[in-house]
Formats: structure tokens, C-alpha cells, sequence
């Protein structure tokens, strides 16, 4: 596996070895003691969630308050425009993003640790989307900062699709009044 660094310098995008010929392909999506020595984290997995959205859904910015959740998140079918948010108010990158196509194609996947918003806008037809926690779901503890806060100065590619919201991303927090880590 590869690891390719982004401007955040906690979140990773990792790029697996994949074993392809005419028949298919094959490669590693996870493994723990190469995780660790890649990311040079330990954490724990807890949680398996695999979502599917249409075209044009945008979820997030997603993240969980006392219960923070590192996530470990990829596309097995379709593509879509992930993003993670510094929300620790004592780091130097707060309010900071980055973005990174995910696709059944490309089979990248993205380390979001704790601390992060996380969110993503589907770009085609529809998208099957995994991801591994590091924490349990805890809906009391669910916050949101809303998609398109100016502070944050996201760029989705809403060029390509207009997004589909729901009623708790559209009712998002500005990260100005949003509550955040320290």
C-alpha cells in the first residue's frame, strides 16, 4: 500500500497494490499492522458502514463531538468528492480542508482521524460508500457544519451536480457558532 500525503498533514490517502489480469483483480483493502505502520496511528476499528446515495447527494460535514470517529473511507462502486475539515480549534490548520476524487476506479481510500469533519458529494450515477470508525455511532453526539460555510471555503465540484441535501446538512452550523473540539 502507498501513502500519499495531503495538505492536512493527518489525513492520508492510501493507495492499495492491486493484482489485476484478464479474469479481475484482487488487492488488501485493509490490514491492520500496515495500517499502523503507514499512518503511524493505532487505532482500533469498531464499525462498518457501507451507505449508497444517488447522484448529487452531498453528505456531511459530519463529525461527533465526545465520540469522535476516525474514519477509514472508500468507494467500491461509482465515485464521489470527499472532503475532511481540521475542526480542533488548538491546530494551526482549524477550518482547513481537503478534497480527493474516491472512486470504484481509482480504489483509493482516505484516513480521516478524529478531530475532522468529514463529507462527501456523490458524482455519479449513484455510489457505494464503506467506511470503518474508530468509535461507535453516537447520534446524541452527532454535529454537523453546514456544506457550504464561507469561513471553510470548500470547493465541491457542484459544477458537475448540484446536491441533494438533507434536512440536517441544509440546517448545518457555521463553523463560527459550530461546537468543536479544542
Amino acid at each position: 500500500m502507498k501513502v500519499i500525503p495531503t495538505d492536512l498533514p493527518e489525513v492520508l490517502i492510501l493507495e492499495p497494490r492491486v493484482f489485476g489480469d484478464a479474469r479481475g483483480f484482487f488487492f488488501e483493502s485493509f490490514n491492520q499492522r500496515n495500517f499502523e505502520e503507514l499512518t503511524g496511528t493505532k487505532y482500533n476499528f469498531v464499525q462498518d458502514n457501507h451507505s449508497r446515495s444517488a447522484k448529487g447527494v452531498l453528505r456531511g460535514l459530519h463529525y461527533q463531538l465526545k465520540q469522535p470517529q476516525g474514519k477509514l473511507v472508500r468507494v467500491v462502486r461509482g465515485c464521489v468528492y470527499d472532503v475532511a475539515v481540521d475542526l480542533r480549534k488548538s491546530s494551526p490548520n482549524f477550518g482547513k480542508w481537503v478534497g480527493v476524487e474516491l472512486s470504484e476506479t481509482n480504489q483509493r481510500q482516505l484516513w480521516v482521524p478524529p478531530g475532522f469533519g468529514h463529507g462527501f458529494l456523490v458524482t455519479s450515477d449513484s455510489a457505494d460508500f464503506l467506511y470503518k470508525t474508530t468509535d461507535y455511532y453516537a447520534p446524541e453526539q452527532e454535529r454537523c457544519v453546514i456544506w457550504n460555510d464561507p469561513q471553510i471555503g470548500l470547493r465541491w465540484p457542484t459544477d458537475v451536480v448540484q446536491p441533494l441535501l438533507s434536512e440536517k446538512d441544509r440546517n448545518g452550523a457555521l463553523l463560527a457558532f459550530a461546537e468543536v473540539y479544542e
